[in-house]
């Protein structure tokens, strides 16, 4: 039984979703392939693929591989869930499928590096008007 509520039952579990993104975040820090993540795990970079997309949930013991090879803990992959048991993932579905895109995980990596707290600010304005433009026009 899925203990998420108002969650379509051919959709990858949130939790597997959020698991799959960390595994893509910190393969991507680490500038590791899914190819070589997958050899070095004793699979193909298809079943990387596809745990990381969630299509296929990960073995506790292949997330221990993982972790040992990404140089983490097992407690990464589950960082930023909601304590509360059978809760959804804090990070609602759309930023999740942004992370996932190499745009939005880019972005992500480099934003945090430019230090200056008012260009930050003006770039977000300028995302923020071009989304809203692009909503206008029905984009």
């Amino acid at each position: 039984m899925n203990s998420f509520p108002d969650v379509d039952r051919d959709a990858p579990n949130p939790v597997d979703r959020h698991v799959g993104l960390r595994i893509r975040m910190r393969r991507k820090e680490l500038g590791m392939s899914q190819e070589r993540l997958a050899e070095s795990i004793g699979l193909t970079f298809q079943q990387v693929q596809k745990y990381e997309r969630a299509t296929n949930r990960v073995s506790a013991s292949k997330l221990w591989e993982m972790a040992r090879v990404l140089r983490t803990t097992v407690g990464y992959f589950y960082e930023g869930l909601n304590d509360a048991p059978g809760a959804a993932p804090a990070q609602p579905e759309p930023v999740q499928d942004f992370l996932l895109s190499s745009e939005g995980l880019e972005l992500a990596q480099l934003f945090p590096r430019i230090p200056q707290p008012r260009v930050r600010r003006k770039i977000l304005e300028l995302v923020r008007a071009m989304a809203e433009a692009s909503e206008a026009v029905g984009a």
